[in-house]
């Protein structure tokens, strides 16, 4: 899952971050109104859910919030600001939002807050990517294989998410750092070998085929067990 942070408090920013990507999600961070339309943009519908504060340098988040709905109208926005007076939610909501938090928060309930609007997204749409005999849940973040529960670290979630998206296609370390874990390892950390080594683990289960294959010299791809591969 891939959140678009739209707050220019550094430190709220940072928090946001930290938390999320602890929690599996993979994160962006734009600082002021333009930059969020400008990333946005960029990423269309790679983008999950957007959380928005009001307040924003250049370009107001009211605006941010207008232009979202009017080119994304599926992806959810919870509005996280400090303007806590009752019409300044009633506008929120009636533009569009999916929920309005108001600051001071409590990550946790934030955290639920999220999984809320993204239950509610996918109501209109799968929630379950599937691969083969593989399927991952996007809401609970459990795998199921051949009839057996998955449990996955949230980084080990976020590296399978990212291969079911995109089966057969082989994925460098370069890739899955960026999508994965972004900035916070060097290129030449071995730490995507590791999660590849955990999840190749609980995937192929004796019994079972197959699924994470390394390409040599190039990443890794997942494949469903009728594909062709490489060991």
């Amino acid at each position: 899952m891939r959140v678009l942070i739209v707050e220019d408090d550094e430190r709220i920013a940072s928090f946001l971050t930290k938390g999320l990507k602890a929690e599996g999600y993979a994160t962006l961070v734009a600082r002021d109104g333009y930059e969020a339309l400008a990333v946005s943009e960029a990423e269309g519908e790679a983008l999950d859910l957007v959380l928005l504060d009001l307040g924003l340098p250049r370009i107001d988040g009211r605006v941010v919030l207008r232009s979202l709905r009017d080119r994304l109208p599926a992806l959810p926005v919870i509005i996280l600001t400090a303007r806590d007076d009752v019409e300044s939610k009633v506008q929120g909501l009636d533009s569009g939002a999916a929920d309005y938090v108001t600051k001071p928060f409590h990550f946790e309930e934030l955290l639920a807050r999220i999984r809320a609007s993204l239950r509610a997204r996918d109501q209109t749409a799968s929630s379950v990517l599937v691969v083969g005999d593989l399927q991952l849940d996007l809401v609970t973040k459990v795998a199921w294989r051949d009839g057996r529960r998955i449990d996955l670290a949230p980084r080990e979630w976020a590296l399978l998410e990212l291969l079911m998206r995109h089966p057969h296609q082989v994925l460098s370390r370069a890739q899955i750092l960026d999508r994965v874990w972004e900035y916070d390892f060097d290129p030449g950390s071995n730490i995507v070998d590791v999660y590849v080594g955990y999840l190749r683990r609980k995937l192929n289960a004796p019994g079972c085929a197959p699924l994470l294959q390394t390409v040599r010299g190039a990443g890794y791809r997942l494949l469903p067990p009728e594909g062709p591969g490489e060991g």
